[in-house]
């Protein structure tokens, strides 16, 4: 579980607006290989735009982005490619709403990768098996609850054999039951040593499974630090002040 010393993701002087908003202020920012990033801090605080411009998402004003060491493709051919390496889970799932669950986790490996289908279709039940919704694979994605849903959202990204995972507020659409069955994929898959870079209101899933969390609060890295540095020692007041009003919760 021990991340190695080797930056996969790397943010250099990042800067973007959206018209006179600056959302992304001189960010800085170093993803070692296996490493569990936890961004937190308050709403509209820049996390999800961050997330973003690391698969191009979104893009930047200035600063360079860098995976295993080279900047990010523009666009075409370099770009599928790269995004097939870095999976995304967002706050909605995402589904192909017509298609079945096995067809969903398929699509990316046939169609991206050209695994044949009945490769595809036995690595995808073994996914779905995995997330804890294998019976589900001939259903369509309505007939699941959120939380299988976004099961089957994570479950589609890791077909892809991605080398590091983003996700996007993954729990927030969910209702409060459905929310532990997404968090324990995720812990699983950081025991496993995946590299992961994860936006978040689940403070305890902050605490107990990144390496590092860092603060967020107007487009800025204001700190960062081990989970028990932040949550039990915050060095800024902002920072104090974030924690006190999740905590008066």
């Amino acid at each position: 579980m021990a991340a190695d010393n080797t930056a996969i993701i790397q943010m250099h002087h990042v800067d973007k607006h959206y018209g006179e908003l600056h959302v992304l202020q001189d960010i800085n920012l170093d993803v070692q290989k296996g490493e569990v990033v936890v961004l937190i801090g308050p709403s509209g605080s820049g996390k999800s735009t961050l997330c973003r411009t690391i698969n191009r998402l979104e893009t930047i004003d200035s600063g360079e982005i860098l995976f295993e060491g080279k900047p990010l493709p523009e666009e075409g051919k370099e770009l599928a490619a790269y995004r097939a390496e870095i999976g995304m889970v967002f706050q909605s799932f995402n589904l192909f709403a017509h298609k079945s669950i096995l067809d969903n986790v398929t699509l990316g490996p046939r169609e991206v990768l050209g695994t044949p289908k009945a490769e595809a279709e036995m690595e995808a039940m073994e996914l779905l098996a995995r997330v804890g919704v294998a019976e589900q694979a001939h259903k369509v994605p309505a007939q699941l609850s959120g939380g299988q849903q976004q099961r089957v959202a994570i479950a589609r990204s890791l077909a892809m054999h991605p080398k590091a995972m983003l996700f996007d507020e993954p729990t927030s659409a969910l209702d409060p039951e459905m929310i532990n069955e997404v968090l324990e994929v995720m812990v699983e898959l950081a025991q496993e040593g995946m590299t992961m870079v994860v936006v978040t209101h689940e403070m305890s899933f902050a605490r107990r499974v990144s390496n590092r969390v860092v603060f967020m609060a107007d487009g800025q890295i204001m700190e960062e630090g081990t989970p028990d540095e932040f949550f039990d020692h915050p060095k800024t007041e902002r920072a104090k002040d974030f924690l006190d009003s999740i905590r008066g919760h």
